[in-house]
């Protein structure tokens, strides 16, 4: 009668199928998976998809709602909603277009002032639910309004200019290759990348998965909340920018379309809306997928009516996916 070596077992089958379906629904496995499959029947709807002109309009399509889903991501994270995104995209968004300066001194000067609107609703937002104990969903209701109302106040409909240097270079190719838009994401990524390897990264996932056992193990609660709140107005400031470069002129209510899509690409990415677990770098390529498929339905004739419909139909498609996926992969 012949032994069972100790190793034998993790050499079998069922295990290395378990760890190869966990490791597909990790970080942003999956969602890379659907947006290259999306990409290739792009590509073939479309010819030239690959030219360098059509990738620079996709990334400039993708830029303002991938920088706004990673805003996003940074409270989820922390277990919290922000609906103050939208009122801080239309506030910078009208903004710029009321007051444009132009050159590069003055997209310097305009992007620095989207940061400072985007941090200081932030901070707003963070006090309220860090120290005031409100609920995110109520308190960043308030600041979505109160923001609308200014953007409002500001520029009361449709119109105004963006200065030209912003509109034509920051939508425009480097080397007439590399897309100025995909940089800006890129490097938010990068950034992004480097801070969840520090103490502030780490404990946002800390308070997402269990507040008290996160408190306990000595991280300060209220300010790593606070700071989630602030980083993402930051990024919902980088995305008004990004967003009024597109447009070339303001609207009160540019930063609205983009409030539902960005929990669409926060949820298809994979991050948990309980919080503690997923990424930016998922919710970036969620977003991607999310404006692709527009790209997609719109080259297969279909109305931009149904958009949403096929949007919501993909995510849930996905959600359900990754998760049996999931739980098979803990079952082997």
């Amino acid at each position: 009668m012949s032994e069972v070596l100790p190793n034998e077992a993790s050499t079998s089958p069922a295990p290395v199928m378990g760890s190869l379906l966990r490791q597909l629904t990790q970080g942003a496995g999956l969602i890379v998976i659907l947006y290259v499959a999306l990409y290739a029947i792009y590509g073939y709807l479309q010819p030239r998809a690959l030219e360098p002109y059509a990738i620079a309009a996709l990334m400039n399509n993708t830029a303002p709602l991938a920088l706004a889903a990673a805003g996003q991501t940074f409270v989820v994270l922390s277990r919290g909603f922000d609906l103050s995104l939208a009122g801080v995209i239309s506030i910078c968004n009208v903004t710029l277009a009321v007051v444009p300066i132009e050159g590069p001194g003055g997209a310097a000067l305009s992007v620095l002032l989207c940061l400072a609107i985007g941090a200081s609703v932030g901070a707003v937002n963070g006090f309220l639910v860090a120290y005031l104990r409100l609920q995110s969903i109520a308190a960043t209701l308030a600041t979505m309004i109160i923001c609308q109302g200014i953007a409002l106040v500001i520029l009361n409909a449709p119109g105004g200019f963006v200065a030209e240097w912003i509109v034509y270079e920051m939508t425009d190719r480097l080397w007439g290759l590399v897309p100025v838009s995909g940089l800006v994401v890129l490097s938010v990524v990068a950034l992004w990348l480097m801070l969840r390897r520090t103490d502030f990264g780490v404990a946002i996932y800390a308070v997402g998965a269990d507040e008290q056992a996160a408190s306990l193990s000595g991280v300060n609660v209220r300010r790593v909340r606070f700071g989630a709140f602030v980083g993402a107005g930051l990024l919902y400031g980088l995305a008004g920018f990004m967003l009024s470069a597109q447009t070339a002129t303001g609207n009160p209510n540019s930063g609205t379309p983009l409030l539902l899509l960005t929990f669409a690409a926060v949820a298809l990415g994979g991050t948990s809306l309980a919080g503690g677990r997923g990424g930016l770098f998922a919710s970036v390529i969620g977003a991607a997928t999310l404006t692709l498929l527009q790209k997609v339905l719109f080259s297969t004739g279909v109305s931009s009516f149904y958009t949403g419909i096929f949007q919501g139909a993909v995510l849930i498609l996905a959600v359900v996916f990754s998760t049996a996926i999931s739980r098979i992969g803990e079952e082997k």
